[in-house]
């Protein structure tokens, strides 16, 4: 068997223990369909189921479904020389038996006081029993038993319960305050507005000078004038400069 059909027993049995109050050794109330099916199949379910389940059960029929299953003839002796041998519990019909599909309802009423798991393989039968809550139900696929995911009645019905308990508890508690003296009125919290900063830990803001439109306009600096440095000529260079320059003139002059 794969270890993931393992966990989904394991999460099956664990919703219908906590939500329902399920124990070991589990009870499988079963019927004759349930039987001539491990029958035909060749399976054992006083040692196949335990396995199946990891957990001790209780193989248990009725009185109604046994005597369904012999007015049902020859055909069905071995399928019911197995469910004699499970144990039977008392339905209230011993007087005037009813078929075992209504007596395994009647036996489930009221939320499965008992904590039965319905093995049974009549569809009409599953049918009814899905919309029942608390009831576990489990059947055989060929030659692997499964046992159903809980049903949405039963899924319902626990949440139902948890809220419950929750507004019993909210109740219990309001009861202890007033026996206390202790006012159930709700303190509403005040919600601290945000602030600003700090304006002393804050710096002034400084103005921008204001520019001139005359400034705007002159832009570009004005590119100032290179002065141009003055050369010294010494005197006697300039005497000579005369002489020759005399000289030149008297030349022309002759």
């Amino acid at each position: 068997m794969k270890i993931r059909r393992y966990k989904k027993v394991n999460k099956h049995l664990g919703f219908f223990t906590n939500n329902f109050g399920f124990r070991q050794p589990y009870q499988l109330l079963a019927d004759g369909t349930f039987c001539f099916a491990a029958l035909n199949n060749k399976i054992n379910v006083a040692n196949d189921i335990p396995k199946y389940l990891q957990s001790e059960i209780k193989l248990i029929t009725t009185q109604c479904a046994i005597i369904e299953m012999e007015k049902l003839g020859p055909k069905l002796n071995g399928a019911l020389i197995i469910l004699k041998k499970y144990v039977l519990h008392k339905c209230g019909h011993e007087g005037k038996p009813i078929p075992g599909s209504q007596c395994l309802l009647n036996m489930v009423a009221m939320e499965n006081p008992k904590h039965y798991i319905v093995c049974t393989q009549d569809r009409d039968l599953q049918d009814k029993l899905r919309l029942l809550p608390g009831v576990p139900l489990l059947y055989l696929h060929v030659k692997t038993p499964v046992l159903e995911q809980p049903s949405e009645a039963s899924i319902k019905r626990a949440e139902e319960k948890m809220t419950g308990l929750v507004q019993s508890e909210v109740e219990k508690l309001k009861q202890l305050k007033e026996e206390e003296g202790i006012s159930t009125e709700e303190t509403k919290v005040k919600r601290r507005k945000k602030k600003g900063p700090n304006p002393l830990s804050c710096k002034k803001k400084q103005k921008k000078p204001q520019e001139n439109p005359i400034q705007k306009k002159e832009s570009k600096p004005e590119i100032e004038k290179k002065k141009r440095k003055k050369i010294r000529i010494p005197q006697h260079v300039k005497e000579e400069i005369l002489k020759r320059t005399f000289m030149k003139i008297n030349k022309l002059n002759d």
